[in-house]
């Protein structure tokens, strides 16, 4: 019998003919408005070097969504929707000192705090190899899947749905090759509460660019409760052969008293094709479990066995410095167990998607 990796792999091949995928502009890599900024990579250490005194664009992305559960309608998540809306400012200081900030305009602050809608906001030094980062920052964790703009995921696993990402604290990196970046970073524990702040999270990631090979790993200590850490190693791998990408992310999740390896863990799977300049096909599948009989998951549960198997289409009639306009249409079925009933990953669900992303670079001053 196969396993649920095997099955995961041969599921997304077989379905690459009728969907295959899109990644340039869902890749970090691509370019500085379609990029997600985070700062573990070598190709934003790169363009923070290259950066204006001021940049300003912005992300929005809307869609028609038409859902079903078991079959029937599922009205309140049919219909359209806005997804997302960014706003992007960076640019240099001095030599080697940038600023990034990404602001979620669509997200409803908490707490009273404006900084609960802003992903980050930090300050980065680049000096002799060595990059220093400070401010509120993206938890450094591997995976394609996580690395990209949320306005460019499409199909994700409950992993990418429940993990918390942006926390305050600060980095040090340094290029030990041209080709790869060792990045440690001490933040808040992504499962920090409001009663509860003196939570943290110990990262280590390399980021590496080998030809068609590039890679984005990392191990993580995250504090759940005090005193008590569920560690991560996150495998993100991606391969561009010619026209066509292929992402593998696994993250396996450990905490005390349970197996380390293959009772918590996710697979993703992600095969592009782009035939012409402005069209991309994908096919994409990812699998979350957890028994592990334990509760210090909090973005698997314990008692978790999901998947999600679709793909879908985009076309990119405009792309340049000055932004791009991108259409797509996708289709994902979602089946599996999970022990609760939020409707974010919906057992038996089929969801339809058509619409937009457009991205204005509205300034940058050099």
């Amino acid at each position: 019998m196969k396993t649920p990796i095997a099955c995961l792999a041969s599921l997304v091949f077989c379905s690459a003919p009728v969907f295959a995928s899109e990644t340039d502009s869902d890749s970090q890599s691509s370019n500085p408005i379609d990029s997600q900024a985070v700062a573990t990579s070598l190709s934003q250490q790169k363009a923070e070097e290259e950066k204006p005194v001021l940049n300003v664009n912005t992300t929005f992305r809307y869609d028609y969504l038409n859902t079903s559960i078991d079959g029937e309608q599922d009205n309140a998540n049919t219909g359209f929707k806005g997804r997302y809306l960014q706003l992007n400012i960076s640019g240099q200081v001095a030599d080697g000192l940038t600023y990034s900030w990404r602001q979620n305009l669509n997200k409803l602050n908490k707490d009273a705090s404006f900084f609960n809608s802003t992903d980050w906001l930090y300050l980065n030094y680049a000096v002799d190899g060595w990059n220093l980062q400070a401010g509120k920052l993206i938890n450094a964790i591997g995976g394609y899947e996580y690395d990209r703009n949320p306005a460019d995921v499409f199909g994700p696993s409950m992993f990418w749905y429940n993990i918390p990402c942006f926390n305050w604290g600060a980095s040090v990196g340094y290029n030990f090759t041209d080709s790869d970046l060792v990045t440690m970073q001490v933040t808040q524990s992504p499962f920090f509460t409001t009663d509860d702040r003196n939570l943290y999270a110990y990262n280590a990631m390399w980021t590496g660019n080998h030809g068609v090979w590039k890679t984005l790993y990392s191990a993580n200590l995250n504090e759940y409760l005090p005193g008590k850490y569920i560690s991560y190693l996150s495998l993100g791998n991606r391969l561009d052969i010619d026209n066509v990408d292929i992402e593998f992310d696994f993250v396996n999740r450990a905490a005390n008293h349970q197996a380390f390896f293959l009772k918590d863990y996710s697979a993703i799977c992600e095969i592009g094709w782009k035939f012409q300049p402005a069209w991309r096909v994908f096919g994409k599948m990812t699998y979350d479990t957890n028994k592990s009989g334990n509760f210090a998951d909090f973005t698997v549960p314990d008692g978790t066995e999901m998947f999600t198997s679709g793909g879908g289409i985009f076309y990119t009639p405009l792309s340049g410095k000055y932004g791009s306009v991108r259409f797509h249409a996708t289709a994902f079925y979602t089946w599996g167990d999970k022990p609760d009933s939020a409707d974010y990953m919906a057992k038996n669900s089929l969801i339809f998607s058509a619409g937009m992303t457009w991205r204005i670079n509205f300034l940058n001053i050099r």
